[in-house]
């Protein structure tokens, strides 16, 4: 029988197991062949890609599909796909799992949002330009979550769109470093693997996000937290 995943189920396997994420031990030996270490291995990076999920899911399809159903999914195509692992010397664990997950929620999104056929995209139309980069409605939802909002839907809403504007200047690769970095809890290193970039130059773009950001925060009525 196929592992069934949850977020809740898995949060606290990897310390009730004592498997550290991403044990290099581990990882050698999946490389090796031994294949049954994959769903311990995927249970302990379950709570990062979770968030991944959580974050980047379109809210349109919210009533439709979860981030565990995603990641159910995901774990599937990663089995079918770890050949493509073992012959990887470049990228790390988890990084791979990050992409199998990433093609996943493409999938899952053109599936629901491109189809004539009950399209939930004709249901509530939140962000048209919906992508697999950081976008300004994705960081706008999530600051805005934060408990950072001003109180008031019609006050919240005006403060949403004038944060989208606002974020909509900053490249798209600085607003992915924030995503990256204060939602799905990267390391500065991972974010750089992520990105295909130096870490120093990550580092670099996080500052200078951060930076920007407090800018852009500071001119909206009811932000008081520092990011």
């Amino acid at each position: 029988m196929r592992p069934v995943f949850s977020y809740d189920l898995f949060v606290r396997f990897c310390a009730d197991m004592g498997i550290p994420p991403n044990a290099t031990e581990l990882i050698a030996r999946l490389k090796e062949g031994h294949h049954d270490l994959l769903g311990e291995l995927f249970s302990c990076e379950y709570p990062r890609l979770w968030k991944m999920v959580n974050v980047r899911l379109d809210p349109r399809l919210r009533s439709r599909v979860d981030a565990d159903d995603i990641l159910q999914e995901a774990y599937l195509a990663a089995e079918a796909r770890l050949s493509h692992f073992q012959e990887n010397t470049s990228t790390s664990f988890f990084i791979w799992l990050r992409l199998v997950v990433s093609q996943t929620l493409i999938d899952v999104h053109r599936r629901h949002l491109n189809v004539k056929k009950r399209d939930a995209a004709r249901d509530v139309s939140i962000d048209a330009n919906h992508n697999f980069q950081a976008t300004s409605a994705m960081l706008a939802r999530q600051l805005l979550g934060r408990g950072t909002s001003p109180s008031g839907a019609a006050i919240r809403e005006e403060a949403s769109q004038q944060l989208k504007q606002s974020l909509d200047a900053m490249h798209p690769i600085d607003r992915e470093v924030l995503i990256l970095r204060h939602f799905e809890e990267l390391t500065n290193h991972e974010v750089a693997e992520s990105l295909g970039i130096e870490e120093k130059a990550a580092s670099v773009r996080y500052i200078r996000a951060v930076r920007r950001l407090r800018e852009i925060l500071v001119k909206l009525p009811g932000f008081t937290e520092e990011v």
